[in-house]
């Protein structure tokens, strides 16, 4: 962004290569001159769905995450760790795998960076409506998948929950809640499903 922000990463090692994610120290050349270090998680990017029905709930999964020793109610979601595999084909792939539901309209409702303060971890969460019964014939569930549920709820009900400290998840959060602005504006706002993001992460 020009003078008004120098930052330019001169230095970077790598300290750490895991199935997910990997983690580099950088070396950033600050505002004020002074190189500094930084550490990193490189993470692939992930998408999470918002599904409504067409009474007006939302499809949430339960599942325990051990790096919080926690079950936690999320959206469907997963990695964009397929090589070649476009962002909504995996999107329809997740919700397909985790819900065993498919839908015939989708639209992209936000993007966010889970935590920048350390990670480049970028979400695309869609909205997908006109959801019915679907099936995935080469999906195995394995680990903590075995004793995912699934479920639906009024949206009312999981925005209430959100404010209430029941539904901590990220991106939980952050659909949940712009999927009541996008409810209520008519949907005027959201993206093509195909639209530009330019904030996930180079593979």
């Amino acid at each position: 962004m020009g003078e008004l922000d120098p930052y330019e990463v001169v230095g970077s090692t790598r300290v750490f290569d895991g199935k997910v994610i990997t983690v580099r120290v950088d070396d950033v050349r600050m505002s004020d001159g002074q190189v500094v270090k930084r550490e990193v998680v490189a993470h692939p990017g992930a998408v999470a769905i918002v599904a409504l029905d067409d009474d007006g709930k939302v499809v949430l999964v339960n599942q325990y995450r051990p790096a919080v020793a926690a079950r936690l109610d999320e959206l469907p979601a997963g990695l964009l760790d397929i090589d070649g595999e476009p962002p909504l084909e995996a999107a329809k792939r997740e919700l397909a795998e985790e819900t065993g539901l498919t839908a015939q309209e989708w639209t992209v409702l936000i993007d966010l960076h889970s935590s920048p303060g350390f990670s480049n971890e970028a979400v695309r969460i869609y909205l997908a409506r006109g959801i019915s019964a679907g099936s995935v014939s080469d999906f195995t569930a394995e680990h903590e998948e075995l004793t995912m549920t699934a479920y639906r709820e009024p949206l009312s009900q999981a925005v209430r929950r959100v404010l209430a400290g029941d539904i901590t998840n990220s991106s939980a959060v952050a659909g949940i809640l712009a999927a009541v602005h996008g409810r209520a504006t008519g949907w005027r706002d959201l993206r093509p499903p195909d639209a530009r993001w330019p904030a996930r992460p180079a593979r």
